[in-house]
């Protein structure tokens, strides 16, 4: 009752207070909301999030707001199910016609129970308690101590074979006449004595072989001789005849010593004009020429008609020696460093060595397979060592000396058509009718370097300039390519020779000793000329009817070429 006083006294008071005029203006409290608080912030970011998570209706045209990963790639809510009726069945199915339970028996297992509960008429079962594990006829589980159909011992395996004989031979035996059986002219006597086609050797062997038989087996023999001999090359009688006055002048120097007085006149090259002389010797066409090396007062060159000459361009101008040991078209020549001995590589699958005074072949080699291209190493204390590359995809390495193949690089996808030595001899480039370029560390077999383009095409002639920086490659698609020989082998696209026309054949390219002009033949006959540095094209020579498959550059004599067709004619401009 006090504390209500005292109430009623507080409000009388402040009634007071107010309706003075000097009191204080009222103070208004607050209003109280009887509610707990809520923090509304987390329910906007719910329906947002139900909005975003909702997946997208796949018939409306325009989304209003920007859908997440899931919800573009949430599947489409259509109709249930039509096995799925209710939904209780549907939580315990993992088929569309029920629940299946996976087996915990393997499929050897299973088979091996189900023939041995239909062979003995038990078997173990898998669901059973440790103890009783077999269903069936326990009986017979005893007897046969527990064995499935898959481990019966082997002697019983092996009695049970000879019952079995024994058995079918009752049968046979029940059904059959004792004279019939004995009888050999009889069906009987057949059934009981008959015998696999493998069974046993033949009787007696035929001794007498009738003449039809004798002559297919001399025929066979012959073809398989001819087969082995052409495995490692036709083998031919080397010949050789020497065209000039003597062998020996009257110093005792012999003929193919260099001239004396032969020296480069000047460094400058000049493209030649005119032609000054021809060699027609070769019945067929010729398919390579080189000059002496360092001099050049010789030519060798190869040609179709199996033969190899040498011609002498500073003197006489005429053949000096002619090589036969050949039984088809020779493919390649290459002199070694000094000149004194060449290579040759035939189609006839051997490479032959030669003593380019005497005409001696001094070794050959074979692989059984065409060599496409020979190569002695260019180091002066390597030159017993041959590179070929072959129409196997192979390029393989003789050591000379021994006649033993000491190295094969086997990495190409065709046959190797060029062999050119860089980076001072320790590596050399390869060229493939696979279309590819493969660089090789020499004496390694594993590619250092592997140049592959969409655009290439096959490059048969690779000639390296004369500063041993760049290598220029003729590809068939009628242009020169150059490569660097630097550490990347990168194609130079600034430098690019065309206007010939080489699609088909392995028209040769070369350099002026100079390196100030690059030269090739083509397949019209043509011998084209073309500047360095501005890459255009500086003269054009007709030197041949038909293909000139071979230009060389004087080494001495910088304003002379010799050019070689297949119009069998070796041409000096």
């Amino acid at each position: 009752m006090d504390l209500l006083q005292n109430y009623q006294n507080d409000g009388e008071l402040d009634q007071n207070t107010n309706s003075s005029p000097d009191a204080s203006p009222p103070r208004l409290l607050p209003s109280k909301s009887a509610a707990p608080k809520v923090d509304d912030t987390m329910l906007a970011l719910t329906a947002a999030y139900q909005m975003l998570s909702k997946p997208i209706d796949p018939v409306q045209h325009v989304v209003a707001f920007n859908p997440t990963y899931d919800q573009l790639w949430a599947p489409v809510l259509g109709p249930a199910h039509p096995y799925a009726k209710d939904g209780i069945a549907q939580g315990m199915r993992n088929h569309k016609l029920g629940f299946v339970e996976d087996a915990a028996i393997d499929s050897f297992v299973f088979d091996e129970q189900y023939n041995t509960f239909h062979k003995y008429g038990y078997a173990a079962d898998p669901s059973a308690s440790e103890g009783n594990n077999y269903i069936g006829d326990l009986d017979v589980l005893e007897t046969n101590n527990g064995i499935s159909v898959y481990n019966i011992p082997q002697h019983e395996q092996k009695k049970r074979k000879i019952e079995k004989k024994t058995e079918a031979v009752e049968d046979e035996d029940d059904g059959m006449d004792k004279e019939e059986v004995e009888n050999p002219a009889t069906d009987a006597w057949l059934m009981k004595n008959r015998k696999s086609p493998w069974a046993g050797k033949k009787e007696g062997l035929q001794t007498e072989l009738t003449e039809e038989q004798k002559k297919y087996a001399e025929e066979h023999a012959r073809k398989k001789e001819e087969k082995a001999g052409g495995e490692k090359g036709e083998l031919v009688a080397d010949k050789t005849t020497f065209h000039g006055k003597e062998e020996r002048d009257y110093q005792g120097r012999s003929w193919i010593a260099p001239p004396k007085d032969a020296k480069a006149s000047n460094d400058h090259c000049y493209i030649p004009k005119r032609l000054v002389h021809t060699w027609s010797g070769h019945t067929k066409g010729v398919s390579a020429i080189r000059f002496f090396p360092k001099h050049g007062h010789l030519i060798l060159s190869a040609g179709i008609d199996t033969k190899v000459k040498i011609w002498d361009v500073f003197n006489s101008g005429k053949c000096m020696r002619t090589y036969m040991g050949h039984s088809k078209a020779v493919r390649d020549i290459s002199f070694c460093n000094d000149g004194s001995k060449f290579l040759t590589a035939g189609y006839d699958k051997n490479i032959k060595y030669w003593d380019t005074e005497t005409g001696q072949v001094i070794s050959s080699f074979s692989t059984g397979k065409i060599p496409y291209v020979v190569k002695l190493n260019p180091d002066d204390d390597k030159q017993n060592i041959l590179l070929a590359g072959m129409s196997d995809k192979k390029i393989v390495q003789w050591d000379m000396n021994t006649g033993q193949i000491t190295q094969e690089y086997d990495q190409h996808l065709g046959a190797v058509n060029t062999i050119t030595f860089v980076d001072n001899n320790r590596r050399f480039v390869t060229s493939s009718d696979d279309k590819s370029l493969r660089v090789w560390e020499f004496g390694i077999p594993v590619v250092i370097k592997y140049i592959s383009e969409p655009h290439m095409h096959s490059m048969p002639s690779i000639s390296l300039h004369p500063n041993m920086n760049w290598l220029a490659a003729q590809s068939l698609d009628n242009q020169i390519l150059i490569y660097s020989t630097r550490e990347r082998f990168q194609l130079n696209k600034k430098k690019r020779f065309a206007g010939h026309i080489v699609a088909g054949y392995a028209c040769q390219v070369n350099f002026s000793p100079d390196g100030r002009f690059v030269m090739s033949g083509d397949g019209e006959g043509k011998c084209w000329f073309w500047d360095w540095k501005s890459c255009k094209v500086f003269r054009t020579l007709k030197c041949h009817e038909g293909v000139c498959i071979g230009a060389e550059w004087h080494p001495l004599e910088q304003s002379k070429v010799a050019t070689c067709g297949w119009d069998g004619l070796i041409k000096y401009w």
